[in-house]
């Protein structure tokens, strides 16, 4: 699909933010939850190449009509000739305009509205790609070979077991890992990829100044720090059902592969699965037991023509991607989060919460050593569902 034959610039941006961000004293957040007054309302006007402001605006009005927006921008329209031409209700008001650039300024975030550069070439040629990213982080993340996990929110421990293995491996081999930044298995590949010192980018169904579920600010955080969180919606934006859906064509359109550790009968998993083959993404599905719930999905991808996951280097092969070669002599020391875990089960296996309890610890905080000791072959999960200390 060609490039725009006038390509927006960024430049000035970077200008107006550092202006901004000497100037901005209200906080991050920015609600659109009230809808500007009809006086304020942003009036298109011819001038000279798109500002931020543009862009912001043209998310706000374009985020939910990507295929006709984007379709506009390919023909080389200008994002105040959109506006004019998609919007139907009330656009953004200035007051929100400037209140939404000094907060992705304190975030430290871009807009990546397509056809520019950086803007992810995997997803330029999508139907329906995004009119405008929002990135918080390094942009440079989503330009990489990833890979894609994503399964059941309420996983199994063995799913959990899987998604952090599979992560990890990922990770360390350079692969950035992609995912949706859920509960259960989504939280799992992040932490993991993290904990191997890797990549890994989270996709949102809401806006950038929020996080959902609020559980993970943090690891949000500790995402944009290495990787990046990103969403096609404008700030302001609560997350809503109807989003998932969209969100997942994104995670998929990341990646060069997607792995579906668990999914139910009707998983948003199974969307994101969906996705991938429409957009000729392989994809894997773990295999598990056809009585268990978690595993439906699953078992109906592999018979359906998904290939298996038996092992992350199935996935090496699919990308021809070379696998970090499994350490057998020295390796790094251990952290001291680690150090604890392993004195405390080698005094006595635990379960996750057990062992949460012994060490007075939060049980989310316990993933990433406990990865750190699974892939240093020093703990492993037996089948009671205990961590047992194998060295």
């Amino acid at each position: 699909m060609g490039q725009l034959a006038r390509e927006p610039r960024a430049s000035t941006w970077l200008a107006k933010r550092e202006a901004i961000q000497r100037l901005a004293h209200c906080g991050p957040d920015v609600s659109c939850s009230a809808a500007p007054g009809p006086r304020e309302h942003l009036v298109p006007e011819p001038r000279g190449e798109p500002e931020e402001r543009d862009w912001l605006a043209l998310q706000f009005a374009g985020a939910l009509r990507p295929r006709e927006t984007t379709e506009l921008l390919r023909a080389g329209r200008d994002p105040r000739e959109i506006l004019a031409r998609i919007a139907t209700g009330d656009l953004p008001s200035p007051h929100w305009l400037l209140r939404a650039e000094r907060a992705l300024a304190q975030q430290g975030a871009v807009l990546l509205p397509w056809g520019s550069t950086g803007y992810p070439p995997q997803l330029a040629d999508l139907s329906d790609a995004p009119p405008v990213l929002a990135v918080r982080g390094d942009p440079g993340a989503l330009a990489q070979p990833a890979v894609a996990i994503v399964g059941s929110r309420a996983a199994s421990a063995y799913g959990l077991d899987v998604a952090r293995r599979v992560a990890g491996e990922l990770a360390a081999a350079g692969v950035v890992v992609v995912s949706g930044l859920a509960f259960g298995i989504d939280a799992a590949a992040h932490e993991a990829a993290l904990a191997a010192g890797g990549r890994t980018v989270a996709v949102q169904a809401c806006g950038l100044d929020r996080v959902y579920p609020a559980a993970h600010r943090a690891l949000a955080g500790r995402i944009a720090q290495s990787g990046a969180v990103i969403t096609e919606f404008a700030l302001g934006v609560a997350p809503q059902r109807a989003f998932f859906p969209l969100r997942n064509r994104l995670i998929s359109g990341l990646s060069r592969a997607v792995v579906v550790v668990e999914a139910r009968e009707r998983s948003g998993s199974l969307v994101t699965a969906r996705h991938a083959a429409d957009q000729g993404i392989d994809v894997f599905a773990v295999p598990g037991p056809i009585n268990a719930p978690n595993h439906v999905g699953c078992n109906r991808l592999l018979r359906d023509g998904a290939a298996p996951l038996l092992d992350t280097e199935d996935v090496f092969a699919a990308l021809a991607w070379p696998a970090v070669p499994r350490r057998t002599n020295a390796k790094p020391p251990l952290s001291e989060p680690a150090r604890e875990i392993l004195d405390a089960l080698r005094h006595a296996p635990a379960s996750d919460d057990a062992l949460a309890r012994r060490l007075d610890r939060a049980p989310s905080s316990l993933a990433p050593p406990l990865l750190e000791l699974e892939l240093a072959g020093k703990v492993a999960r037996g089948r009671d569902g205990r961590w047992h200390a194998l060295a």
